[in-house]
């Protein structure tokens, strides 16, 4: 960790686990030097219990604590010496929707923020206290237009939301792809965090 630029930290889906996760971040930052790959893992394989529509008192206490521990990691990092523009918070399905809420409860300028296949969490057009500003951070949203757990709409809604904050946003719609990471997908956060490790 010490000679990390760039911190990619990397959140699983719902029945994932850690080890699956941090694979594709070692694929993401293949040749890559000074990038630092964290992949936390979630009790029962969950970060919280219903669908991340639900009324978020739904999803307590379990939320909140998932929340948390994603708050941690970046203040880790920066005793480490790694500001959170010198980090990548990226997930896939439930994990996706966890990075996004982190950003948007608690913005600043990131490195990056990456949601596959995800969307912020709680039911659609829950009012939000947008405070502060996210000052350009790039996101990319990629996801399925029929997935099953994730309406599109939703997708759209997050994108409005952090462009509201500030965000430099990227969707990719896919046509019929399903629930899943696809090339495309990984190219964007690949690039994203080459960007950074670039510059850092």
């Amino acid at each position: 960790m010490s000679n990390a630029r760039v911190a990619l930290v990397l959140l699983h889906g719902r029945g994932g686990t850690a080890e699956d996760i941090y694979a594709l971040g070692e694929e993401v930052a293949a040749d890559q030097a000074g990038v630092a790959i964290l992949a936390p893992q979630a009790a029962d394989r969950t970060w919280y219990p219903q669908r991340f529509l639900a009324p978020l008192a739904q999803n307590e206490p379990y939320l909140s604590s998932a929340l948390s521990l994603v708050g941690r990691l970046v203040a880790e990092l920066g005793q480490e010496g790694l500001a959170p523009a010198n980090m990548v918070l990226a997930g896939f399905s439930q994990g996706a929707c966890l990075s996004l809420e982190f950003a948007l409860r608690h913005p600043r300028r990131y490195g990056g923020l990456a949601g596959l296949s995800g969307a912020v969490i709680g039911p659609p057009g829950s009012p939000r206290d947008l405070g502060g500003g996210l000052a350009g951070t790039p996101v990319y949203l990629g996801c399925s237009d029929r997935d099953a757990h994730i309406p599109l709409a939703s997708v759209v809604e997050s994108a409005e939301l952090l462009e509201r904050l500030g965000a430099k946003v990227t969707k990719e719609i896919f046509p019929g792809m399903g629930h899943t990471v696809n090339a495309d997908e990984l190219a964007a956060l690949r690039q994203m965090v080459a960007t950074l490790a670039s510059s850092g």
